[in-house]
């Protein structure tokens, strides 16, 4: 069993940056991938960035720029840091973990139906 605990959302105005955390606790093996996912009103989920424990990543060509994924192996707290925020970044931001990532060309998925543990989720919002 795995508990996600997210933390760092809030509002900002445009072109800003926030540090979003997820802490995870639990049986570890759980957790060899975990990455970030967002949810706006009226959207389906997406995900935005993914790691695995030996640091490969995936991130949505959408963030690329301006997103950044990190986890620290010892807290086992998963980070995510955003910067140049827009308006169309505002959504929930949700933690999930799985037990094994999935590659497409050398890019680990970023497809929930690989993740089987989900935090609570943390509200970004920013304003124009």
């Amino acid at each position: 069993q795995v508990q996600l605990v997210e933390s760092g959302g809030g509002s900002v105005q445009a072109g800003g940056s926030l540090r979003l955390s997820c802490a995870a606790s639990g049986d570890s093996s759980s957790t060899v991938c975990m990455g970030w996912f967002r949810q706006a009103p009226g959207k389906e989920r997406e995900g935005v960035a993914a790691v695995d424990n030996n640091g490969r990543t995936g991130v949505a060509d959408s963030v690329q720029a301006r997103f950044t994924i990190s986890k620290d192996h010892a807290k086992n707290t998963l980070y995510l840091q955003v910067n140049t925020l827009k308006p169309e970044d505002t959504a929930t931001y949700y933690c999930a973990a799985g037990t094994v990532c999935y590659y497409r060309e050398n890019r680990v998925r970023l497809e929930s139906r690989f993740f089987g543990y989900w935090g609570q989720g943390t509200q970004v919002t920013v304003d124009s």
